[in-house]
């Protein structure tokens, strides 16, 4: 007898097994794709009307940070990425569980708009992470209706301790004061993190969790190996930021003698379930390790545009065999959760310094932007219409300007969608978005409350900002006074 929660998806031009458009009927019962049908399909069942609708997997976003959408807006304009970092005490300091609740209500509210049904998020929460913060992030996305990762963003040093120098090229009275910073034992912060775990309050179908030292560099070895040990004993993704910038690799070669992806390597990090986000300055040998040991890469075009650290070799690493992924990152260091932009972006970027058959189709960026992320997440049956798939789709409106004429569909799609076609969008079956409203979140109120929020945290963080925005500026001119110093082969 068919289930109450089944529903026939008719009169759509539908994206099938990513690979072709046809028009089909879905048969969607609890959550999933249970048939492809051609034809109408059965007359005795509810039926969701798609004509006039182009019908895609939901894209999954690889790598973001929920904390970044109270931070909107609070990055300079010429900022690096070390000088973000520099400021991160004042864009996530005096931070409450309600604020984490509410910045990842806001990216997931942005997330849906932009046809995004699942996000690999780095929650940060400082001075470390809390079994109530961890859970107001997880409750979050499940009651928003989003599939996510949650691995809380942690690590053991500050950037002043992980840069090999920085510190000692700081002014006395500077040096003094941030030199006096520090974050939580690591011990205590993967406590913290078990404990959250255990006592996980949604289901892992919807929202599981992940494990997310910061960057390799701001991790002692210990804590690198803990955080590998648990990721294996659980059986959650580990994701960290890997070679983002030149500065990462010049500092890892200084600290440690070799690579960062090789220094992983060694520690027992890389797995399958292990991936890099943004890999920009990773070489050939790298890619290699990474793919000989299962990982994968999440690329992140938006935010690395944004602070200036370069375009990533995406097509040498596919020729590795790595799972590749697509991400936005956070919206205060990318400006925006856009799913459709990064995709775009992924095609794009790849024709800047490459001959044409060395580009990124648009059915490889595609799929990057759905299977791909997927399995960056560990999600094995989402970002496909196929059956026994997850029923995460969205609803394209196939009258709007992009897609007039129609003629090579996942090509519009790709170049041209930036979510202004968006109509609609599905979650295991449930429909979130309709009508330009997010039925599952009150947008108004969160966006009166992100106002007063941000108010509120601009002036308790002013004079730590005064101080970091400073510093910030001295971390940006020996990041690049380093690297001039340690010449690298660009890519």
């Amino acid at each position: 007898m068919p289930s109450a929660l089944t529903t026939l998806i008719r009169g759509g031009l539908v994206l099938v097994e990513n690979d072709h458009f046809e028009h089909v009927t879905l048969l969607v019962q609890d959550g999933l794709i249970f048939d492809i049908i051609h034809g109408d399909g059965p007359d005795d069942l509810p039926v969701m009307d798609a004509t006039g609708r182009i019908i895609i997997p939901g894209l999954v976003n690889g790598h973001t940070h929920s904390h970044g959408a109270l931070g909107r807006g609070g990055v300079a304009q010429d900022a690096t990425l070390e000088q973000f970092l520099a400021g991160a005490p004042a864009l996530n300091g005096k931070r409450t569980v309600d604020d984490l609740r509410l910045s990842a209500q806001l990216s997931a509210a942005e997330m849906i708009r932009k046809g995004c049904t699942a996000c690999f998020d780095l929650s940060v929460e400082l001075p470390g992470p809390s079994v109530a913060g961890l859970h107001a992030v997880a409750q979050a996305y499940f009651n928003a209706g989003m599939r996510a990762v949650v691995a809380p963003m942690i690590a053991d040093r500050t950037i002043y301790q992980a840069l090999p120098g920085l510190l000692a090229a700081l002014p006395d009275d500077m040096r003094r004061v941030l030199g006096a910073m520090t974050l939580l034992p690591w011990t205590q912060t993967l406590a913290d993190c078990e404990d959250a775990f255990a006592s996980w309050p949604v289901p892992n179908d919807h929202v599981r969790p992940g494990i997310g030292p910061a960057i390799p560099l701001h991790c002692s070895d210990e804590f690198l190996g803990a955080c590998a040990d648990l990721s294996a004993r659980r059986g959650i993704p580990l994701q960290t930021h890997l070679a983002e910038t030149r500065m990462q690799q010049v500092a890892a070669q200084q600290r440690y003698g070799t690579t960062l992806t090789s220094h992983l390597g060694a520690l027992g990090l890389l797995s399958p379930r292990f991936s890099g986000a943004h890999g920009v300055w990773l070489d050939q040998a790298e890619a290699a390790l990474l793919a000989q040991t299962g990982g994968g890469v999440v690329h992140n075009p938006l935010s690395n545009l944004r602070l200036g650290s370069g375009i990533a070799p995406v097509r040498a690493l596919v020729d590795a065999g790595l799972a590749i992924g697509v991400g936005t990152d956070a919206a205060n260091t990318s400006d925006t959760q856009n799913m459709f932009e990064a995709m775009r972006l992924t095609a794009g970027l790849s024709r800047v310094h490459a001959a044409p058959d060395m580009w990124v189709s648009a059915r490889e960026a595609f799929k990057m932007a759905t299977e791909g992320s997927a399995r960056i997440l560990g999600f094995d049956r989402i970002g496909r219409i196929s059956k026994g798939w997850a029923a995460d789709l969205l609803f394209l409106d196939r009258a709007y300007c992009h897609y007039v004429p129609l003629r090579d569909v996942l090509s519009q799609i790709v170049f041209s969608e930036n979510g202004a076609a968006l109509r609609e969008v599905m979650i295991a079956g449930r429909i979130v978005f309709a009508e330009n409203k997010v039925l599952t979140l009150d947008e108004a109120a969160l966006h009166r409350a992100a106002q007063e929020t941000a108010e509120r945290l601009d002036a308790a963080n002013h004079d730590i900002r005064l101080l970091t925005d400073a510093a910030g500026i001295l971390v940006r001119s020996f990041c690049h006074a380093t690297c001039t110093a340690h010449p690298q082969p660009t890519h």
